[in-house]
């Protein structure tokens, strides 16, 4: 009998049709946009290009999330570069010490966030560089061109919007929803194993939090997809919560004893296969048939969310996906690349070069860019291995290519090859060549910069050339002085932190966060503790450690959650008492709480004894 087969998508020299179909899409994006910054005679037509360049997204909702946090951005980075070329206009190493400070700033904010919002943050930054330093020579010019350069990134954005709409560019709801119901199995199929009595590897469901946390960015551009994309996103954000509460659900399961009727281990397995609950409290196995209840309800949750993505329609209920924010972490990022940029300009002032400017912005640029990366030095070496290629087409592109021409349909069939084959590189699964494709377009066509009519003039090229290829070569020589944050202090920050706010619970305070958002933000720390290469057993200790927080801070969050519904009624006291037992982490107390408020026999009191219960199990597992 033949097994069928998944059909092969089409491809094209290897490479599937979608991404040709990107690549074409951003080719024609981007000669619409130097078409008409040409016809409205915008001094900075370049940079219009240059901005289809930075929104190169296969997808639609991301790309339209990432151009209006670009305008914004701008706005922000403009208004800032008037400001401080106002105060300094008279002090002009005053003024690099500032924007030096200012990058800084706008770094440290783009650690309190990620995906866009932390694009922006140091699109902010970098903006001064583009507008300020460039005229640190003509202050007066400043106004000007930050109107030219606001106006070719609205035309920019402008451009790629018309051509993705034309040519129908994917949705990227489909693929979230796909990634989603992905895990969704996995995790099914985790708790399956478990119900059985089998032993599971707790790596596999921590890779299950660090990816679905890694969706997060994914999820919030969804927004902006569509008329239904604010549906479509709070969808998403409930079921990738519902996810990680299903996980901590399932490691809580195998942190308790084993399920020893095989007819209610059958019964448990049916209901995680049809999605739909199993009642009942009582019996022998009253904790780990808790516990399965509880992972069956958050599959149930996460099947209905999945629907509710599917249709575009307001899921049941409606979670936040927080992202933890480490101020420390974000701090020292933001002064290292404060110290970097102070470096370059020292450099740059002491050298006395002329037309250095460009590539103290390009400085600014790349630190930037690199903020955004979990290695920046890393990030730094592509940028070292990507100018020089850039150079290299871009000198193919105008001196042997164009030679000279000056109409614009040979300039757009110029850049025909070097735009498509660079944007395919972006596809690509190779995350080095997908970034060395996307960091070549964008310094292709600043090098180039065209222009109506286009110059050749070979020294200009030149210089530009050494300046692009010197801010990478400067940037990683200031940070070889100045290393970035090593994967060791990284890790024992966040492991630090997640200790201090697991010895802080319960808190007295009222929790801004539902138990669940609290749990999604937790599994976000993981994700950036992992992220930091755990390779050897120390660091896998580490990162088990923040497994075991994760489980047992979830927990007395549910169990808190549980007491507040006492509060004010009968149990109050009895609730006070089982707080007091939490705090001391005590599981005999906690046990004997439990049984106190078994017996007050209401609907709270038994949905709070159960927890308890579970959490003293717990303890004594630890």
């Amino acid at each position: 009998m033949s097994v069928a087969t998944a059909p092969r998508p089409l491809a094209f020299a290897g490479v599937p049709a979608a991404s040709w179909a990107f690549a074409i899409r951003i080719w024609i994006a981007i000669v619409v946009a130097l078409y008409a910054g040409f016809w409205l005679q915008l001094e900075a037509a370049s940079s219009a290009a240059i901005t289809v360049g930075v929104l190169a997204l296969p997808t639609r909702g991301p790309a339209l999330e990432k151009a209006g946090f670009r305008l914004f951005a701008t706005i922000i980075g403009v208004v800032a570069a008037i400001a401080l070329v106002g105060i300094f206009s008279q002090a002009r190493d005053l003024l690099l010490l500032a924007f030096a400070a200012w990058v800084g700033l706008c770094i440290y904010a783009a650690g309190l966030s990620d995906g866009n919002r932390a694009y922006a943050a140091v699109l902010c930054g970098y903006t001064v560089a583009l507008v300020a330093i460039q005229q640190i020579d003509t202050p007066f010019n400043v106004f000007d061109a930050g109107v030219q350069r606001g106006a070719a990134i609205a035309l920019g954005i402008a451009a790629i919007a018309f051509v993705n709409d034309l040519l129908v560019a994917p949705d990227r709801h489909v693929g979230v929803t796909a990634e989603l119901a992905a895990y969704g199995d996995r995790v099914r199929a985790l708790a399956k194993a478990t119900i059985g009595g089998e032993a599971t590897n707790g790596a596999s469901t921590a890779e299950l939090l660090r990816g679905i946390a890694a969706l997060r960015a994914e999820i919030t551009s969804l927004a902006a997809e569509s008329s239904v994309g604010a549906l479509r996103s709070a969808a998403a954000r409930s079921t990738a919560v519902a996810l990680v509460a299903e996980i901590h659900a399932l490691h809580i399961l195998k942190a308790l004893p084993a399920i020893a009727d095989p007819a209610l281990r059958e019964r448990l397995a049916s209901a995680l296969e049809e999605g739909r609950d199993e009642q009942g409290r009582d019996g022998r196995d009253a904790a780990p048939h808790w516990a399965s209840r509880q992972l069956l309800r958050r599959d149930r949750q996460v099947r209905e969310g999945l629907a509710a993505l599917r249709s575009g329609t307001r899921p049941a209920r409606v979670w936040r996906t927080p992202f933890y924010v480490c101020h420390r972490l974000s701090a020292a990022v933001g002064l290292r690349a404060t110290l970097w940029l102070a470096l370059a300009s020292a450099f740059f002032v002491l050298a006395g070069w002329p037309s250095a400017d460009l590539s103290l912005a390009l400085v600014a640029v790349l630190i930037g860019l690199g903020a955004m990366t979990p290695d920046p030095r890393k990030f730094t070496v592509v940028a070292l291995i990507a100018t020089p290629i850039a150079v290299v087409l871009a000198g193919v592109l105008e001196f042997l290519i164009l030679d000279g021409v000056t109409q614009f349909p040979l300039l757009a069939l110029g850049l025909a090859p070097f735009v498509i084959g660079t944007s395919v590189l972006m596809t690509l699964p190779n995350q080095l060549l997908a970034s060395i494709g996307r960091l070549s377009l964008i310094f292709v066509l600043a090098i180039l910069s065209p222009a109506n009519p286009q110059t050749y003039d070979a020294q200009a090229f030149l210089f530009a050339s050494l300046f692009v290829v010197l801010a990478a070569a400067l940037l990683f020589a200031a940070q070889l002085l100045i290393p970035p944050l090593s994967d060791e202090h990284r890790r024992q920050a966040l492991i630090g932190a997640a200790r201090r706010e697991f010895r802080r619970l319960p808190s007295c305070r009222a929790e801004p966060l539902a138990p669940e958002e609290a749990m999604f933000r937790d599994a976000v720390r993981i994700g950036q503790i992992g992220g930091t290469g755990i390779v050897d057993a120390p660091h896998r200790a580490v990162f088990e450690e923040a497994l075991a927080l994760f489980d047992r801070a979830g927990l007395l969050r549910l169990c808190e959650d549980a007491l507040c519904r006492l509060g004010g009624g009968p149990s109050a006291e009895l609730a006070d008492a089982a707080r007091g037992a939490l705090i001391a982490r005590d599981a005999s107390l906690v046990r004997r709480a439990a049984e106190h408020l078994r017996e007050a026999a209401t609907a709270d009191a038994l949905a709070a004894s159960e927890i308890l219960l579970v959490t003293s199990l717990v303890m004594d597992a630890k």
